[in-house]
């Protein structure tokens, strides 16, 4: 486990935009230690450890690309047509014994090695098949067509596979293809997240007519597990500072990240920042990012604390933005890009410039066949439809001054940001 310094997260400049805030979380959070070898039905969405490089080239063999006939490029006619006979006949999985010889031809599927001295292939549409069972080619066709060469994917030595990747199921394919059956990969990023409040219950509990049912912490856990955390749920704490303060410690002693939201602010009743406070060290970052209010950042017994907003939205957006970024450093991975996808805006927005903002939008088709983006039709940080009954967030930088409808704005996605 990472031990972190109690001034790893001081910052005593100004309000701080979320490219800056991202990249310093980069520079200041190191990886976890530890690995573990798992199977290869189990690496997709762990981090690899270490470099993966191809034993052997891929594919292994020459073969054919095309269901055809395979012959010397030296006999391809020059003019006219060319009649040959069939050698032989290979199917995918079959290798020739014999090399081919002069007019001979061999019947060929995808897949097959190539036989001996053949190194072009006709796709079987372009022949003829003469009464007699000879084939017939016809003049133009490029010597070594139709034929995918040994190495022609990936030669054999490449590293193809940088460590701190986060697998895939394609790079699951890849590593299979050339023969592993297991992968080395970072530990799991252990997190600990808990709600508190006297005000919330847990779904299922008896709620009083002021409580509300705990949502945070099940969302929060869930957007953790998508990137591959072990996540301990320490459930609801009463606003007890002497408790959670307990609690703080303990697992501060287990886990590699400690992850709230609410309690962290100025107000009286906020028992979560005078817990940290008095186990550990707690800073402020004035993100400028809305929804969001100030992020804090801490340090506990060498273990790093988030604390997000409380209202849903404004915990859904700083964790994508910032507490995810704070995850793929502590796993050692090399963060995916977020690339927005450039969308025509159907609203219109205002906004402050120096802020980056986060609107909540619904994608369709237009009557000119554009895709369009919608605002969702209400505004506020605290209701839990906008994010279920929209596609995904258009992000307006801090130079923006707002939005007309008709403008290119920059969509991101859901499916991006988990």
């Amino acid at each position: 486990m990472a031990q972190l310094s109690d001034d790893c997260f001081a910052f005593g400049g100004p309000m701080q935009t979320v490219d800056d805030t991202v990249a310093l979380i980069a520079e200041r959070l190191p990886a976890v230690e530890g690995r573990e070898t798992v199977p290869l039905d189990s690496a997709d969405g762990r981090v690899l450890a270490e470099d993966l490089t191809a034993p052997f080239p891929l594919p292994p063999f020459t073969n054919s690309a095309v269901d055809g006939y395979a012959l010397a490029g030296a006999d391809l006619p020059a003019e006219g047509e060319a009649t040959f006979r069939v050698a032989e006949r290979l199917q995918a999985g079959m290798a020739s014994a014999r090399r081919l010889g002069p007019d001979e031809t061999v019947r060929i599927f995808t897949g097959a090695p190539m036989p001996a001295g053949a190194d072009t292939v006709f796709m079987q549409e372009d022949v003829r098949v003469a009464e007699d069972g000879r084939i017939v080619f016809p003049a133009g066709l490029k010597r070594g067509a139709n034929v995918r060469p040994a190495g022609e994917d990936v030669a054999p030595g490449t590293v193809v596979l940088l460590a701190g990747r986060i697998l895939r199921p394609q790079d699951v394919a890849l590593a299979a293809a050339l023969g592993f059956t297991e992968i080395v990969v970072r530990r799991r990023v252990r997190v600990a997240v808990f709600s508190t409040g006297n005000e919330i219950v847990a779904p299922g509990a008896p709620r009083a007519p002021a409580q509300l049912f705990d949502s945070n912490r099940f969302m929060l856990g869930a957007m953790l597990r998508r990137l591959g955390c072990a996540v301990t749920d320490l459930g609801i704490l009463a606003d007890d500072r002497e408790r959670i303060a307990g609690v703080l410690r303990d697992a501060a002693a287990g886990h590699d990240l400690i992850l709230t939201s609410g309690g962290v602010s100025t107000g009286e009743a906020d028992h979560v920042r005078a817990s940290v406070e008095s186990v550990g060290t707690l800073v402020f970052w004035r993100v400028a990012i809305k929804p969001g209010r100030p992020v804090a950042m801490g340090v506990i017994d060498g273990t790093a604390f988030i604390g997000l907003p409380g209202n849903p939205v404004a915990g859904f957006v700083t964790f994508a933005r910032i507490a995810r970024p704070a995850i793929h450093a502590l796993a050692g991975a090399r963060a995916p890009a977020l690339v927005a996808t450039p969308l025509r805006a159907a609203f219109a927005y205002r906004k402050k410039a120096g802020r980056r903002e986060y609107v909540r939008v619904t994608i369709r088709r237009a009557d000119d066949g554009s895709v369009e983006t919608v605002k969702f039709p209400r505004e506020g940080a605290g209701l839990l439809s906008s994010l279920v009954e929209t596609d995904g967030l258009v992000e307006l930088r801090e130079d923006s001054v707002g939005v007309a409808p008709g403008d290119i704005v920059d969509f991101l996605p859901y499916s991006s940001l988990l």
